[in-house]
């Protein structure tokens, strides 16, 4: 298995606004569980700006180099270098693959591609890694679109039988076996994690 199938096992995304403890204290048991790579996204109603922005995405950044676990910033190109983040994960209405790519030739690009539309118009060649979904319904993200269910990962596995793909949307420890099943390489959490009360049990069990 490829270094970043691996790493998109147990990927875990978050930013202050999902937590009702502080983010560093999360991911901290997160890491020490085992999760395999990290999103900052730091988006959306209540979340920080700014330096305070920065200020906690380097307390972040600095807890995955202590656990050797990828450290992936969603979207914002202006935190890659600053954070010095191991790549970048863009939705289909930021910024494209193509001046992504180009703008940071050798980090790891992932891409969130949720219908047979978006796959047409997506430069897959050019990514790392797709994040396919929402799978199941959620509530994390205000704005995500409809669930497409573990057809749409069996479908990405059969076209794309090399591309790692992680699941993304409403995942949590009773349904992450079934994305795996479908042929995902890996699921990807917010609130399984940040919601927890036992995060190493949690963990263990994706």
């Amino acid at each position: 298995m490829s270094p970043i199938k691996q790493s998109l096992r147990k990927y875990f995304i978050m930013g202050s606004q999902n937590c009702d403890r502080h983010p560093v204290e999360i991911l901290e048991s997160a890491a020490q569980a085992g999760i395999t790579a990290f999103q900052f996204r730091e988006k959306g109603d209540g979340s920080l700006t700014g330096n305070a922005k920065l200020e906690l995405g380097k307390q972040l950044r600095d807890i995955c180099g202590h656990y050797d676990i990828p450290f992936i910033v969603n979207d914002d190109i202006d935190l890659v270098t600053p954070l010095e983040a191991d790549g970048i994960h863009v939705g289909q209405d930021d910024r494209s693959v193509e001046e992504v790519r180009k703008l940071f030739p050798n980090k790891i690009i992932g891409l969130s591609v949720s219908s047979r539309s978006e796959l047409i118009n997506s430069p897959i060649q050019l990514v790392d890694y797709i994040g396919a979904g929402p799978v199941f319904t959620t509530n994390t993200k205000k704005d995500a679109k409809t669930a497409v269910g573990l057809e749409w990962i069996t479908s990405l596995r059969k076209q794309f039988p090399d591309l790692p793909i992680v699941g993304i949307g409403g995942i949590n420890s009773d349904n992450a076996a079934s994305v795996i099943a479908a042929g995902a390489d890996g699921v990807s959490v917010i609130s399984a994690i940040t919601h927890a009360t036992d995060i190493r049990n949690s963990v263990e069990n994706l």
